[in-house]
């Protein structure tokens, strides 16, 4: 789509950088940009307009960016529109989130407007490619910057080839000499005597990675050079150190409530400020590898996303063929015996096959609630028959007594469930799959149906209680006992199933009678 035709909507609780950023789009060449100051206010901007991208600050107050999110995409009118959040977040957890709640995009404070227009681009033509060769390609090389109002006793430029960059602002030539001495051995150093030359080179598209600003200076004092920092996206989040021969606290507290990082009274301790200065661009550093590090994690949750989209549609359908095969092989009345057993095996083998794609698919979407239940009625009954068919070779070896209850089912009044069947399949199988596994060899599993009030119960009971140790967490995450082989998702793919199609699920164990007994509870379809 041509960035002329697109119309943009900007959240952000902030009008400085509201405005900021609508100037930045507007040169970009977007066609209609439209601005909200929160995320409440946003969806009533959806109401009435239609948006080709969301453009959203993270932090905002009455709701925030992800609140806002979570909205957008539970919307059938707006899921589709691309929304690129703008964060000084980055812890993994609130990342994880963004991403499972389907953002397109994140970039991390501070950006240069080359990165922000780049995104823009690739999020309004649906593709949001591999970031890492194109955070290298957008971020431009730092320039030499010359010293603002030049005297012949002011330092020249010093410049050497280390990845940060530090600007010096003190309107005291000797001070910039000492300064840029100290660091310029192991930093690319900027220096200017000007608070309006210091916001000029903050607010380009390569400012410095860290400021020392003096507090007492003519024209503009420190204090208003870091209000307006912070007024501008590409100097929002630079640290600022102030470097004054002020030693009040009241001082002191003006410059941190202000948004700087540290305060350094003069003299200058030489060894002091190499510390602070080398502790504080760590930070820096680690704040810069943030943004290719969640453009990995984007990456991986497309490739995640393509998977999904292979086993959900490539895979299950011709599975779903071979059901219905085999469905049709049984119902011959032309074919032999073995052949219809045979056909049965297949049938069950297939279901299996789905359960293990709902297992690696479905689940990881209900983590994140992401999953969208459609559920129609089905036959519980009809269901379980045919999965004990295929349980008990399964475990033959056993020489288990398995059976269910009741056997036969009135057709008339067949009892049927309201949910997801192909989830359904999941949770039994993995219910009779775990009883078979716990129950001793020559015991029994029973599996029994009835409908109380609005609910069909299914409830199954072996012989073999479950251990004391994981009765407190038994439908947690890799909980199992006693076996070799077992991954502790059983019991808890039961739960999460249960829960996603409106279900409950309850275990009882009875240390008298060596029983455990497990009841789903799934709506009845009227």
């Amino acid at each position: 789509m041509q960035l002329n035709k697109l119309t943009v909507l900007i959240v952000d609780d902030m009008a400085p950088i509201r405005k900021i950023t609508y100037e930045q789009l507007r040169r970009f060449g977007i066609g209609q940009v439209i601005q909200a100051e929160n995320g409440a206010q946003a969806l009533n901007v959806l109401k009435k307009r239609n948006v080709d991208l969301i453009l959203s600050d993270w932090n905002m107050p009455v709701m925030t960016g992800i609140e806002f999110l979570k909205q957008v995409r539970q919307s059938e009118t707006w899921r589709h529109i691309p929304f690129i959040m703008i964060t000084a977040e980055a812890e993994r957890d609130r990342v994880s989130e963004a991403i499972g709640q389907g953002v397109t995009d994140l970039i991390i404070k501070p950006f240069t407007t080359a990165l922000l227009q780049a995104r823009l681009q690739q999020a309004a033509k649906g593709d949001v490619r591999n970031r890492q060769s194109l955070v290298n390609e957008d971020e431009p090389e730092l320039e030499e910057v010359q010293l603002a109002d030049p005297e012949p006793e002011t330092p020249a430029p010093i410049s050497t080839t280390k990845q940060n960059t530090i600007l010096v602002v003190d309107d005291t030539p000797e001070n910039l000499t000492l300064l840029g001495g100290l660091l310029r051995d192991d930093y690319r150093v900027l220096l200017t005597k000007t608070g309006k030359k210091a916001l000029e080179i903050c607010c380009s598209e390569t400012p410095p990675d860290l400021v020392l600003l003096d507090v007492m200076m003519p024209e503009m004092d420190g204090y208003e050079v870091l209000e307006k920092l912070r007024q501008h996206p590409n100097s929002q989040h630079i640290p600022v150190i102030f470097v004054t021969a002020l030693t009040e606290i009241g001082d002191q507290t003006k410059g941190l409530e202000g948004g700087a990082i540290d305060y350094i009274t003069k003299p200058i301790q030489p060894e002091l400020l190499k510390l602070r200065v080398r502790n504080h661009l760590r930070s820096v550093d680690l704040q810069k590898h943030l943004q290719s590090d969640l453009d990995n994690l984007i990456e991986k949750e497309k490739l995640k996303n393509s998977v999904d989209q292979l086993l959900r549609h490539d895979l299950k359908g011709p599975i779903a063929g071979i059901v219905a095969l085999a469905e049709q092989i049984k119902t011959d009345r032309h074919t032999t015996a073995s052949i219809t057993e045979s056909s049965v095996m297949i049938d069950e083998l297939s279901m299996q096959l789905l359960n293990m794609i709902n297992l690696s698919t479905e689940l990881y979407k209900i983590e994140q609630g992401r999953f969208e239940l459609k559920a129609k009625p089905f036959s519980v009954h009809s269901m379980l028959k045919k999965m004990l068919t295929v349980v008990r070779k399964t475990f033959s070896s056993k020489q288990l007594l398995m059976y269910l209850e009741p056997e036969e089912e009135d057709p008339g009044n067949e009892v049927l469930a309201l949910g997801d069947e192909s989830l359904s399949y999941s949770l039994f199988f993995n219910l009779l799959k775990n009883a078979c596994e716990a129950a001793p060899s020559r015991s029994r599993v029973s599996v029994s149906i009835e409908v109380i009030q609005q609910q069909v119960l299914i409830t199954t009971e072996n012989v073999g209680a479950v251990p004391e140790a994981i009765r407190e967490n038994f439908w947690e995450k890799y909980v199992t006992s006693g076996k070799e082989t077992g991954t502790g998702l059983g019991t808890y793919s039961v739960s999460l199933l249960s829960d996603a199609q409106n279900g409950e699920v309850s275990m009882r164990t009875s240390d008298k009678d060596n029983t455990t007994t497990i009841t789903v509870a799934l709506p009845l379809s009227n």
